[in-house]
């Protein structure tokens, strides 16, 4: 018989199972962690972190090193996670912004509206996946504990601010007098535990998103975990006493030497503040460890994408700089690790650049649905497949309108509005700490970076806008 009559007989009888009923799809565990930098086992940012959790995921499957976020900070960078459109095309750059507000995001499709609509998943949530200010009640079947209250509070010390640092509300640190199940991500944890392990088998597929809070500030965490990392033997960054000379102004402006850093050396709270960052990182690692346990017990763990993020890095002084809002290594650089049955092999490790933008198109592309074409990212199935696949692409962040840094295998390229330029050759320069945009030797690597410069740089959207204030409460509260 022709060979193509008999390919379009087992067709017509759907012999080959692409995978057709909704049942088939592989479910999505979806894992977002807020503020997280490389201050983990397996990333190496900090070698006094203990993240044995974190590190066992990335040790099951593909471990991205040198993954990026699309803006460095909560509310543009998840957006733009979510919708799979960049800040520089929305017009949201900042925290104040209400994204579905934007005229570019007021229609979009987020990825888990695309997967329930064209591939019949289910959608539910808890925690932090939007930015707190600015839930988004169409991504979602079912979200706990609400939309509005991401999660359950957290109990306080009971003086504040518990770091002695006047005039502060959030910017805070310190133990708190409480057990694991009276904190807000544990109890995330819990809720996300029981899904997994009462959602049937043979239900439909399931796209289960789990966002924890810290270690976002304020740095609260029950004592045992700041117990782990004594005062005493906390090691503090390398930040040289001329690391902002050869920054330009608009950079400067952005790190805020004068700000909280100054407030941190005033008080002498530096080594208390990276205390609490470790036991906060270390709390939440605990919380990951809960649902882990709870997926590997269910149904569903030969079937199910895991795939974990941060939303953006986070300084503890390095540029003299804390907290996101910067386009250098500690604000731009996040956690990307995925585990994907029948595609990952345990240990896998990429070091190619690659952006939280690429999350939608991937998962999309995994799920045997069809493609959002207004998506910017690139699938990184190949890179899962082969994780020393070829790569020929730097990737972008983006803080603010026409600032933005280019990072690739090797260099950061960072152009601010007003043209003002950085360049950094992490082969030799991996803390960024020598600008080298006057070396004349290196002028055809800044022309090759500047090239993926977006040609795409939208106002701020009007629409999506608040007062000063706000953006101020906006950007220190989410």
């Amino acid at each position: 018989m022709n060979i193509r009559i008999l390919l379009a007989l087992l067709l017509s009888v759907g012999f080959f199972p692409v995978r057709a009923n909704a049942a088939e799809k592989p479910n999505i565990l979806f894992i977002a962690i807020d503020d997280l930098n490389d201050w983990t086992g397996s990333m190496g940012g900090n070698a006094q972190s203990v993240t044995p959790n974190l590190d066992r995921l990335a040790a099951s499957g593909v471990l991205f090193t040198n993954a990026h976020c699309a803006a460095p900070a909560c509310n543009p960078s998840r957006a733009a996670l979510m919708t799979g459109i960049r800040p520089s095309t929305s017009g949201v750059y900042y925290n104040e912004q209400p994204w579905r507000k934007s005229e570019v995001l007021k229609d979009a499709q987020t990825l888990p509206q695309w997967l329930m609509k064209h591939g019949g998943y289910s959608a539910r949530a808890s925690g932090k996946i939007y930015h707190g200010s600015f839930p988004d009640a169409a991504s979602w079947q079912e979200y706990w504990p609400s939309q509005e209250k991401n999660k359950p509070g957290d109990p306080s010390p009971k003086n504040l601010p518990a770091n002695g640092i006047p005039k502060t509300s959030h910017f805070d640190w310190g133990p708190v007098d409480a057990p694991d199940e009276e904190m807000g991500d544990w109890q995330v944890a819990e809720w996300i535990s029981g899904r997994l392990l009462e959602e049937k088998a043979d239900a439909q597929p399931f796209f289960l998103a789990c966002g924890f809070y810290r270690p976002h500030l304020p740095w609260f965490a029950p004592q045992k975990y700041f117990d782990k990392f004594p005062l005493d033997s906390i090691d503090l960054p390398v930040v040289p006493d001329d690391d902002l000379d050869d920054v330009p102004p608009a950079g400067v402006k952005m790190a805020k030497p004068e700000g909280d850093h100054a407030k941190v050396v005033e008080h002498d709270q530096w080594k208390q503040a990276v205390q609490a960052y470790l036991a906060n990182t270390h709390f939440v690692d605990a919380c990951l460890g809960k649902v882990l346990d709870a997926l590997e017990s269910s149904a569903h763990a030969d079937n199910t994408i895991v795939v974990l993020w941060s939303d953006h890095g986070w300084h503890l002084g390095e540029k003299k700089h804390w907290r996101k809002f910067s386009l250098w290594e500690e604000a731009t650089r996040v956690q990307m690790m995925w585990r994907v049955p029948g595609v990952t092999e345990a240990g896998g490790k990429c070091a190619a650049p690659v952006n939280l933008l690429d999350i939608y198109p991937t998962l999309v592309d995994l799920a045997g649905v069809k493609k959002n074409p207004v998506t910017e990212g690139d699938s990184l199935r190949p890179l899962l497949a082969d994780p020393n696949a070829v790569w020929d692409r730097p990737t972008l962040t983006t803080h603010g309108r026409n600032n933005h840094s280019i990072r690739s295998d090797r260099y950061r390229y960072i152009r601010y509005a007003d043209g003002s330029e950085e360049l950094y050759d992490h082969k030799t320069d991996p803390m960024e700490h020598r600008n080298l945009t006057g070396d004349e030797e290196i002028v055809e690597v800044k022309a090759g970076l500047a090239k993926w410069l977006p040609a795409v740089n939208v106002a701020n959207d009007p629409a999506a806008r608040m007062g000063k204030g706000k953006k101020k409460a906006a950007d220190e509260q989410e």
